[in-house]
């Protein structure tokens, strides 16, 4: 990994670059980009930035529009999908202000690097570690219309069960029974191997892939715990290459919660720890599944702010369509061991005591990671300053499977919401956790929340496909 200005030249120079490409990030956690010729790039470059328009990015800035990216030789990669040799750079965008430019509080990757120093400044943790979970999808084919005259989707995977009465070699795999299936079941497998070699290159280390429940063409890449905000920065990476390396092998790849009716839906689990000093703060021997009395309060503040969490982790229509019971999606505000209906699962398998976390399980790929991490820090912060014990709230331990209790037990329990509009009330009501020590500005959840506001309203008004059949003959 290139560590200085130098090492950055030089690597231009070795590999003969002859683009650099600048990766912004918008609202919603999608890349743009600005390339410039490798010619026109100096170590000046890396002080001064380029200019761009931050109005188009979705962000409300009051100060002024114009602003400036700001590369961090850290991130810098050779892009593999580029035919023309290019170097692909990250970084954080500034407010052109004189004499000195100062961080635009609103960009994502800013907001991540302010929650990880405010997690520094509260003496609680100095690191935290994190390791998300990557559930898609691989389809050969797929297409939508919305037209006043055509409303649908179609979609198909060679591997899917539809398609026993065509596949010529049978290779098909029964409904919801992809998990973990070899070959010559598993036809994606190249691909994906693929995507892991060019993750492991960006410098993403990689824990394992394998297929997962859905038999539509259903995968999981996992990677191995990282630093928060590097992590972030790996998330956009991974998305990245999941989805141009699905194009190169003649496959489209979507990370969206819900693709397929029926199966199971793409979620984007987040491994959780801390570390101070080199310390783990959440393992404990005598405590329940050998954690903290911190890493309780931290899943304690989770879950109490876990309404209005939704709204950052969740911010898609589609992501409320996933979290129903049946699917190994959680609906429940809770926690457990090994229990994957709670919303926080503390895995088993962790037992040595810089491995212990847990998992938070309602987040998906819809998210901007730099929100998402730094809003679960935040929330997690929040309850261990207020020591918000999980147990005492009545939000678990729950080791069984909930859902397989009785309706009138499943009445005592808390829920998530149900859709993107709860959710974002939610967010609306209970926000100050999130603006502690200025790291989410008020007028960044405000436009965000507009945004999705609007996001709502205009998919509310589209009749959709199931509703011709239910009342079209009525």
């Amino acid at each position: 990994m290139v560590k200085t200005a130098q090492e950055l030249m030089n690597l231009i120079r070795e590999q003969d670059i002859k683009m650099i490409d600048f990766k912004i990030v918008d609202i919603n956690g999608q890349f743009r980009h600005v390339t410039i010729p490798a010619h026109s790039f100096s170590e000046e470059t890396l002080v001064n930035g380029i200019g761009f328009d931050a109005s188009n990015y979705g962000y409300a800035v009051v100060e002024k529009s114009d602003m400036v990216f700001i590369p961090d030789v850290t991130t810098a990669v050779v892009d593999p999908f580029c035919e023309i040799p290019t170097l692909s750079i990250s970084g954080n965008a500034m407010i052109i202000d004189y004499p000195e430019n100062r961080p635009l509080g609103q960009y994502p990757r800013n907001i991540v690097l302010a929650a990880e120093q405010y997690m520094r400044d509260s003496g609680i943790a100095d690191t935290m570690y994190i390791l998300p979970e990557f559930e898609f999808h691989l389809f050969n084919q797929v297409g939508w219309s919305i037209q006043p005259n055509h409303i649908g989707v179609a979609l198909d995977t060679e591997q899917a069960y539809w398609n026993s009465d065509s596949q010529g070699q049978g290779v098909v795999v029964p409904h919801q029974k992809n998990y973990h299936m070899a070959k010559p079941f598993d036809t994606t497998y190249e691909c994906r191997s693929e995507m892991c070699m060019l993750m492991e290159e960006a410098g993403i280390p990689i824990k394992y892939h394998h297929p997962e429940v859905g038999a539509a063409g259903q995968f999981e890449i996992e990677p191995k715990l990282g630093q928060m905000s590097k992590m972030a920065d790996a998330t956009m990476m991974i998305k990245y290459i999941i989805r141009n390396t699905a194009l190169k092998h003649g496959l489209t790849a979507t990370l969206m919660p819900k693709p397929v009716y029926g199966e199971a839906g793409n979620g984007m689990h987040v491994h959780m720890l801390l570390m101070k000093d080199g310390q783990p703060v959440f393992s404990d021997d005598n405590g329940y599944s050998h954690l903290s009395k911190e890493a309780h309060w931290f899943m304690g503040g989770l879950l109490k702010h876990i309404a209005s969490l939704c709204a950052i982790t969740n911010p898609s229509t589609n992501s409320f369509k996933r979290l129903v019971p049946g699917f190994e999606a959680p609906v429940t505000v809770g926690y457990a061991t090994s229990n994957r209906s709670a919303v926080i699962r503390i895995p088993a398998y962790a037992k040595t005591p810089a491995e212990r976390r847990f998992e938070i399980r309602n987040p998906d790929a819809t998210c901007n990671p730099y929100f998402c991490y730094a809003a679960l820090l935040m929330a997690g912060l929040d309850g261990i300053k207020n020591q918000i014990d999980p147990h005492e709230n009545g939000w678990g331990p729950y080791d069984m499977n909930l859902y397989h209790l009785s309706d009138e037990e499943k009445a005592k329990l808390h829920h998530l919401p149900t859709n993107l509009n709860d959710a974002l009330d939610a967010l609306e009501a209970d926000h100050d956790y999130l603006t502690a020590g200025g790291v989410f500005p008020e007028q960044l959840l405000k436009n965000f929340i507009a945004g999705k506001r609007k996001e709502v309203a205009e998919l509310a008004k589209i009749p959709h496909p199931a509703e011709f059949d239910r009342y079209f003959n009525l």
